[in-house]
């Protein structure tokens, strides 16, 4: 039996969710990638998988050896990249999981700039807003922007705080008046982000001062660049990072709104698990990115 392609296999089953799509992963047929996870329960003497018609659910014990599995695959990719970094050429794939607005707006000529540095290094980078665990579904290392999860099996390593601003379209203040104290953003259309940790309040500062305003949202979205659309076209008032919002700010399609205020930074963080803490790629690329916002 190749134990080492075994592992692979079924690695990428458990990743992937399905024989199918591993087997698309892996570049093999389904049969091939199913031969080698069946050897490789005959081997252990262990079901590895529930198998249905619709799903591929890893059992306890398949569970279990996925993690050491994992181990092990990233040692022999760190021996390999060992050796690629000796000769000056650090290769290899790096997954990579980010937010859409903040992917949109600024990590993308970031990346571009990462693989002219190393261009060995094949980036396969995914944006959604949610947050997505990086052991589980199978990426190297996560950006996220806002309060990181705890986790005794993540890595997180910040990089930098993004300020964020109140603002609205000259119109809609030209219609509904400028707020002139953040109790008054309670009888203002606030639209707001989904995601939020802080549910449907808005914090804001002043001289030290904290004050919570609780709002009454009349739109809310998980995308940035969606509730600052809706913010230019008049729908209300919105509180987004400055890489969302300043390029409206310039043009005038939207203004400050009671400037005298701070508010809360947003942190951008990279996430990553323990397991790939020492991978050269990772090591790098973290590097850049911490540079790069220097």
């Amino acid at each position: 039996m190749d134990k080492f392609a075994s592992l692979k296999a079924f690695t990428a089953v458990v990743e992937s969710g399905g024989f199918a799509a591993a087997a698309r992963k892996l570049q093999l047929s389904r049969s091939q990638v199913n031969k080698f996870v069946i050897n490789l329960e005959n081997h252990l003497g262990v079901q590895l998988f529930y198998r249905t018609t619709r799903k591929v659910t890893p059992t306890d014990n398949g569970r279990a050896f996925y993690e050491r599995c994992i181990d092990i695959l990233s040692s022999l990719e760190e021996a390999e990249l060992a050796i690629a970094q000796q000769s000056q050429q650090p290769r290899g794939i790096l997954k990579i999981n980010a937010p859409m607005s903040f992917g949109i707006s600024v990590f993308g000529s970031k990346i571009a700039e990462f693989m002219g540095l190393y261009p060995e290094i094949k980036i396969q980078l995914t944006l959604e807003d949610r947050f997505v665990d990086p052991i589980s579904e199978g990426y190297d290392l996560n950006i996220r922007i806002g309060e990181p999860p705890q986790s005794p099996n993540l890595v997180v390593n910040p990089i930098k705080t993004f300020s964020r601003f109140l603002c609205a379209a000259p119109r809609y203040l030209d219609a509904r008046g400028i707020p002139q104290s953040p109790q008054d953003l309670k009888h203002h259309n606030c639209l707001h982000y989904g995601y939020s940790a802080s549910g449907c309040q808005w914090i804001v500062i002043k001289n030290g001062v904290r004050e919570n305003i609780a709002i009454t949202p009349v739109f809310c979205a998980n995308n940035g660049e969606v509730l600052r659309d809706a913010a230019i076209n008049g729908l209300g008032i919105i509180i987004l990072p400055n890489f969302i919002v300043d390029s409206a700010l310039a043009k005038g399609e939207l203004q400050s709104v009671l400037p005298e205020y701070q508010t809360l930074g947003l942190n951008l963080s990279i996430l990553y698990p323990l397991n790939r803490h020492l991978a050269t790629k990772v090591q790098l690329f973290t590097q850049f990115l911490k540079d790069s916002f220097a």
